[in-house]
């Protein structure tokens, strides 16, 4: 698997989460985050899209979004 790092949440209380990766070589993303386990939210979201086994619903915080527009290659990376 050849993952490209392209950022951390430099908030984070412990360093490691949420993070944003791209597989170079089908350019798909794999988000690193916080597994949400309010029902009330996975109710909402399994309303609209049902998971499959394999599958978890995780919160990735708004002030991280421009690592999601750097993974599209819509912006520069963050220098630092």
């Amino acid at each position: 698997m050849a993952l490209r790092f392209i950022g951390i949440d430099g908030t984070s209380e412990h360093g490691g989460c949420p993070s944003v990766w791209v597989d170079d070589r089908d350019g798909s993303f794999v988000i690193q985050g916080v597994v949400v386990t309010d029902q009330a939210e996975v109710d909402q979201v399994v309303a609209r899209s049902p998971l499959a086994p394999n599958e978890m619903i995780v919160r990735f915080p708004a002030h991280m979004r421009g690592y999601l527009l750097e993974a599209c290659g819509e912006r520069e990376p963050d220098v630092g």
